[in-house]
């Protein structure tokens, strides 16, 4: 193999693994801000809180907005940072 081969592949495996793990939260859990302070950052915004968990290291809250649509959103546990939302979220 050459060097630029070696490198290619190098570059392809990072970013796959990068990829893989762009959902995740790798927050050590005394960095993590408690339940309370996701309560508090989900009602300032509007919304009612039906569930708290911890999904693959981040807080996921399932919450149904003033206009009546529920959705799951996951937080950063550290900075409560919204990652990612997942609108028209049926819940159980």
């Amino acid at each position: 193999m050459t060097a630029r081969t070696v490198a290619t592949a190098a570059l392809i495996a990072l970013a796959a693994s990068t990829a893989l793990a762009g959902d995740d939260c790798n927050i050590p859990m005394t960095n993590w801000q408690p339940r309370e302070a996701v309560r508090a950052m989900v009602e300032a915004r509007g919304w009612r809180l039906d569930r708290i968990k911890i999904d693959d290291g981040c807080y996921e809250v399932h919450v149904t907005d003033a206009e009546g649509k529920r959705f799951e959103a996951m937080i950063d546990p550290a900075t409560l940072e919204i990652i990612e939302i997942e609108a028209n979220h049926h819940h159980r």
